[in-house]
């Protein structure tokens, strides 16, 4: 098994680690919060310390999930310590494989992959791109260790950006889908606890079927929406409150 420097266990650091843990990856965690770093000492199979240096020198694949700002910094201390062979990550937006590359040399294989926050519960969907030095043996090593944290889509790093918005912020655009419907269920009737259940099982159901039965969307709809019935009163609602174009409007906002 491969062994992984993670530099930064933040929100979406924080998340990968939880997910390799629980899969008993043998993992280095590099954070300057030891606070932060507490939360991972009850893993066997961990390390854990405040020197970016020190985590990198032993790793075979260094994953890098520091805010986008921080990674010249981060690379520019680590650097000497990398010894060409080792397989190099970015988790940060926007920071592909052209900028590892010009801060790490043009000869090292470098991945760009975003993941999402669900990664902790293996129920991310991870985009993975890489440059022309990656091998086929370092992009199945990438890929196996991303699996663990759930699926995985090989794209090209110009489509990193459009996964980046359908699927670690789309996070965020589900979750306030549950939000809206749970607030929707309160005034119905409902207790918050009971809406959100509903809304989330619901979303959940909704899911699976359409994972199971391979069915479009719209093919499914139409098993629950019969002539002059609730359903497709609802379903009116939304188009005309503009619900198909928000959704497509919201995913394109950030790649202005």
């Amino acid at each position: 098994m491969a062994h992984i420097a993670l530099i930064g266990a933040g929100n979406m650091g924080g998340a990968l680690a939880h997910g390799w843990l629980k899969k008993e990856q043998s993992l280095t965690i590099a954070d300057k919060n030891e606070t932060i770093l507490n939360h991972f000492r009850r893993y066997p199979t961990v390390t854990v310390t405040t020197d970016n240096r020190e985590a990198v020198q032993d790793a075979d694949i260094v994953v890098l999930a520091v805010k986008p700002w921080l990674m010249d910094t981060v690379l520019d201390e680590i650097r000497p310590c990398l010894n060409g062979n080792q397989i190099v990550v970015s988790d940060a937006a926007n920071y592909g494989t052209d900028k590892l590359s010009a801060k790490l040399g043009g000869g090292g294989q470098y991945f760009y992959v975003i993941p999402n926050i669900a990664a902790e519960y293996g129920q991310s969907i991870s985009f993975v791109s890489y440059n022309r030095q990656a091998t086929s043996e370092s992009i199945q090593a990438v890929r196996n260790l991303y699996e663990l944290c759930g699926e995985v889509m090989e794209v090209t790093e110009t489509q990193v950006a459009a996964g980046m918005m359908m699927a670690s912020c789309g996070i965020a655009y589900v979750m306030r889908m549950v939000r809206a419907m749970t607030e929707g269920g309160v005034e119905l009737g409902f207790y918050p606890q009971q809406a959100q259940q509903i809304a989330m099982q619901t979303m959940q159901g909704a899911v699976e079927l359409l994972k199971q039965s391979g069915l479009h969307p719209e093919v499914a709809i139409d098993k629950v929406t019969t002539p002059g019935g609730v359903t497709i009163k609802g379903l009116n609602e939304l188009d005309r409150s503009g619900f198909n174009a928000a959704i497509v409007n919201c995913l394109k906002a950030g790649l202005k």
